[in-house]
């Protein structure tokens, strides 16, 4: 049996690592081991020589997750500045796993290629491509052109369109498997309309959403099926957050979680949350909403580890 700590690298591989600081809920025990490659060629030999009932768990900037109080068994592989390039050529944004949503969507817009829905989504394109993320109509398969993936046993592939199964909020990646760059199909625009454009969107999301307080996004996926679209005919009769409010869980709260006053789909760690606090909560909202209505939410949020160790 191959000794984690025995295995070569040049990148960083820390036992006991906490998690909470690398959330944005702020959160969660521990990962059993955490490792942050230096490049693509230290992320496949590590995968290749890492035994195979060791489980993998990739993770972003921790913008859409609940780690659990007891932490995470076997590798969190985080990727850092080795992966957050980003190039541009002809119709074709290439940008690496670990790049931010708003940074690429920013530098699409100043050379003239609109990807302008990743504005707003909060995370890294790694997590995008995961998610399936989108808003305003868009979303990552409308753009999605190819993507570099190192498997579980560290084979390198690369992903095109075909070969992965896009659905609301969920694409069938396999366990394990480690995006290190996405490529997008972006159409003309002029850089000023699109920078306006998202400032636009920007201005309604501070308007709307409490994004100055300590959340991990939407907490569940809209029961209808999609997101938002952003106009002014857009249906609200089952969005995530109508049918929380009409189960009466707007302000919500579970020691230090509650349930946003402002956007009642947004969880949020009031100060001295844990994660059993802010998964129970929105458990609690799940309940209520199925009494109430006959929906089940579900959730968006990532919820993954052991609970609490007593």
């Amino acid at each position: 049996m191959t000794d984690i700590s025995d295995i070569p690298v040049r990148g960083r591989l820390t036992a006991n690592r906490p998690l909470s600081d690398l959330t944005w809920l702020r959160v969660g025990g521990p990962a059993d081991w955490l490792f942050q490659p230096a490049d693509e060629d230290d992320l496949a030999e590590f995968l290749k020589a890492l035994p195979l009932d060791v489980p993998v768990f990739p993770m972003g900037v921790g913008s859409n997750l609940i780690v659990r109080d007891g932490g995470l068994p076997g590798v969190v592989i985080r990727l850092g500045r080795g992966f957050n390039s980003i190039t541009i050529d002809g119709d074709h944004v290439t940008a690496g796993a670990a790049a931010l949503d708003a940074h690429v969507a920013r530098k699409a817009a100043e050379a003239g290629r609109d990807l302008s829905f990743l504005r707003t989504i909060p995370g890294s394109i790694g997590g995008a491509l995961r998610m399936n993320a989108g808003c305003y109509g868009s979303y990552v398969a409308d753009h999605f052109a190819g993507a570099r993936t190192i498997l579980r046993d560290g084979t390198r592939v690369t992903l095109m369109p075909g070969d992965i199964a896009f659905a609301y909020r969920h694409t069938d990646l396999p366990d394990g498997a480690v995006i290190t760059e996405v490529t997008f199909r972006a159409d003309a625009g002029e850089p000023e309309a699109l920078a306006q454009k998202m400032a636009d969107q920007l201005a309604k999301r501070d308007a709307s959403q409490p994004t100055k307080e300590r959340t991990a996004g939407s907490t569940f996926r809209n029961p209808a099926g999609f997101s938002s679209t952003g106009r002014a005919d857009d249906v609200h009769d089952l969005k995530a957050w109508a049918v929380i409010d009409a189960a009466g869980m707007r302000g919500a709260t579970r020691g230090g979680a509650q349930m946003s006053e402002m956007h009642s789909n947004f969880l949020i760690n009031t100060g001295g949350a844990t994660a059993t606090d802010l998964e129970g909560l929105g458990e609690e909202v799940r309940k209520r909403v199925l009494e109430t209505q006959g929906i089940e939410l579900v959730w968006e949020i990532m919820r993954v580890g052991r609970p609490a160790r007593d």
